[in-house]
């Protein structure tokens, strides 16, 4: 299969976690998924997610991206989530990897990265924050509020217009609807309580304990995390690096052509 790409599932007590992976090397690199994944896990997913990070496996690694468990239960933590990440690991045969966290990603890779520094090789934090802020806390419960209402149609929109460059939008304004036809969840009960682990999130008086060499990535324009919240991950974590997009927002990731090579250049 293409980029040896195949998906997975595995089960954590009377859960099930999601996986994928591809890429056939020797060096593990573990992806940890924003808050889009309380909507869309990862079932299914691993070709596309494997086209678009294909140069991960082009650079000898085995890429995994691991889901939060199905069902979530209410008050399930950002560090709980964590403590799912290194039983899956285990259960995967993973012992250590090299670890790019995504927005809520990035938090759960906070916490991966102190209590579970043996797995943990080097560290890629991208637009994400030690703890809830301001910005964190005008965004959330406006999607949480969308979610109660099934209006998956605002959260979408919403979405992409608080992550995406003013460049971008206006150059893909008209295929921005088509976001909101595909992936419509049955039931959000499980992007509420994700969201709300987004809300109760600090792992900031801990950051000193991360020994990971780490890098972290951000967007001055980001409308979601904020950009000082990258700036506070750089002062917190000791030796860490740090790289600002001035011209992108939540959706550096994506937007940024160099996004890749540079985390792959840090990883090296």
């Amino acid at each position: 299969m293409l980029y040896n790409a195949r998906n997975g599932m595995l089960t954590l007590d009377t859960s099930t976690v999601h996986y994928l992976q591809f890429g056939k090397g020797e060096k593990h690199l573990l992806m940890i998924p924003g808050l889009v994944d309380g909507l869309k896990t990862a079932k299914g997913m691993a070709l596309p997610v494997a086209y678009q990070y294909r140069a991960f496996a082009g650079a000898g690694y085995t890429v995994t991206l691991i889901s939060r468990r199905e069902p979530l239960t209410e008050g399930f933590t950002t560090r709980d989530m964590a403590a799912d990440l290194a039983r899956c690991m285990e259960l995967l045969g993973i012992p250590q990897a090299d670890v790019l966290g995504v927005s809520q990603g990035g938090m759960i890779a906070q916490w991966l990265s102190i209590d579970h520094p043996e797995k943990v090789r080097r560290l890629v934090l991208a637009v994400t924050t030690p703890s809830c802020n301001e910005t964190v806390h005008a965004v959330v419960p406006r999607w949480m509020d969308m979610a109660r209402q099934g209006d998956y149609a605002a959260i979408m929109l919403d979405t992409a217009e608080k992550s995406y460059s003013d460049a971008y939008l206006k150059k893909n304004r008209l295929f921005l609807p088509l976001l909101s036809k595909v992936g419509k969840p049955k039931d959000f009960t499980r992007f509420l309580h994700m969201a709300e682990a987004c809300l109760t999130h600090d792992a900031a008086a801990q950051l000193g304990s991360i020994t990971a060499p780490t890098l972290i990535i951000g967007g001055e324009q980001d409308k979601i995390v904020g950009a000082e919240a990258s700036r506070q991950l750089h002062a917190g974590i000791a030796g860490s690096e740090l790289y600002m997009y001035p011209q992108y927002g939540h959706a550096a990731y994506e937007e940024a052509k160099d996004f890749c090579g540079r985390v792959l250049g840090f990883l090296a």
